[in-house]
């Protein structure tokens, strides 16, 4: 079957004109070049202050990449996507907070989600942050020590903190691995990333025996990933367990390169875009090439990727539905990639965020920057909304 990301009657299907004319004032908003850079410094300000911007804030922005306020909230978004074969990646997106009982309220949600997850027919998978768990301060020490990596370390109140995040996830992933519910870990900062994929590889060996139920997230703009990917597969054939992997681009690019120049070592990120694009690629050829020991989740926004991905899968005699592949974008982007997926009978979700608008505005402001520095994202997605309602006055 051929498919087309040109098509935006199947893209925005679900949407009325109204919806679509909302969607195109925000994003013809985006594309002003010094709006971005100053809202994402005045909106977190302005919510501190208590002025009335909350329903403004709710109506914009919040609408267009969020599912509710509340998990409850998030019901009418799953329910519409679904009648679309659209499916949902759920994902708490409370952000920032610390204290042994933050992250305690932070597992005991997780654990919420998952099982309000399991009632629903299209939410496969919940996304989930360790820095949501642990401590920033603890994550970088086990980075940075080596004795941590050996398992000895001379701070005991250390290793109880560590030993207790340990049980946090371990947790989160037997509620997930009994309900049938997938539990993407996101990817860090590269210098708190080791722990992480460290706990997400011991709790696969763990839980991922029979199927995939944890996946790591590999960032390939760093250019030591796609050697990394290569030797978590290495390590689940040894040890016996399926690699679930979650590829991205990534999402800490300016902060990286800014800390490595600060700190004098070598940027962990790829020269320039079409290195990156070329590991992603290559990442995806990889996992596909091992389809039986690997399930993929292919979350770009990048056609070309998601059409290579696609093109492969015919190549290989894979179903479009195959259970060891998945493409997904955020909610609120690239509908045009989503849903024409999904008529070709892919299996494709939404990343769908849910929590108080207070809460979320980190997430917000990153989806902002997001679209006006992506090269073209900003143009692209206007211009397509723009089609699809030429294409309906004219019908």
């Amino acid at each position: 079957m051929n498919i087309s990301f040109d098509n935006t009657d199947n893209a925005f299907a679900y949407k009325t004109a109204k919806e679509l004319r909302m969607s195109k004032f925000l994003f013809k908003t985006m594309g002003y070049p010094f709006f971005v850079p100053i809202g994402t410094r005045i909106t977190p300000f302005l919510m501190k202050t208590g002025l009335p911007i909350h329903g403004l804030i709710r109506k914009t922005i919040f609408k267009q990449f969020v599912g509710g306020e509340t998990l409850e909230e998030t019901t009418e978004v799953v329910n519409t996507l679904g009648k679309y074969g659209v499916q949902v990646i759920l994902d708490y997106g409370v952000e920032g907070k610390e204290g042994e009982e933050n992250f305690e309220k932070a597992t005991e949600e997780f654990i919420r989600v998952i099982n309000y997850a399991a009632t629903q027919t299209n939410i496969p998978f919940i996304s989930i942050k360790v820095t949501g768990l642990a401590r920033f301060g603890l994550l970088q020490t086990l980075d940075e020590s080596p004795r941590l990596r050996s398992g000895v370390h001379d701070h005991e109140d250390e290793m109880d903190e560590w030993d207790r995040v340990r049980d946090r996830m371990y947790r989160i992933c037997e509620v997930a691995s009994e309900k049938n519910i997938g539990v993407l870990i996101d990817a860090e900062e590269s210098w708190i990333q080791d722990p992480v994929d460290r706990l997400t590889m011991e709790m696969m060996e763990i839980f991922n025996k029979e199927k995939a139920i944890v996946y790591n997230t590999i960032q390939l703009y760093r250019h030591d990933r796609l050697h990394f990917l290569q030797l978590s597969h290495r390590i689940a054939k040894q040890q016996n367990f399926i690699l679930g992997l979650k590829l991205v681009r990534g999402a800490y690019m300016e902060k990286e390169r800014a800390r490595a120049v600060q700190k004098g070592y070598p940027s962990p990120i790829q020269v320039d875009k079409a290195a990156t694009d070329t590991d992603y690629n290559t990442a995806v050829v990889y996992c596909i090439d091992h389809i039986s020991e690997i399930a993929v989740i292919i979350a770009s926004h990048n056609e070309a990727s998601n059409l290579r991905a696609f093109d492969l899968m015919k190549e290989r005699g894979l179903s479009p539905g195959h259970q060891h592949v998945h493409f997904s974008q955020l909610y609120g982007m690239s509908d045009n990639i989503t849903f024409n997926l999904a008529k070709a009978g892919c299996s494709v979700s939404k990343y769908l965020p849910f929590g108080p608008i207070r809460d979320v505005i980190p997430y917000l402001m990153r989806r902002a920057q997001e679209n006006s520095s992506m090269s073209g994202q900003t143009g692209r997605e206007l211009m397509l909304i723009k089609r699809e309602l030429k294409r309906r006055t004219a019908s």
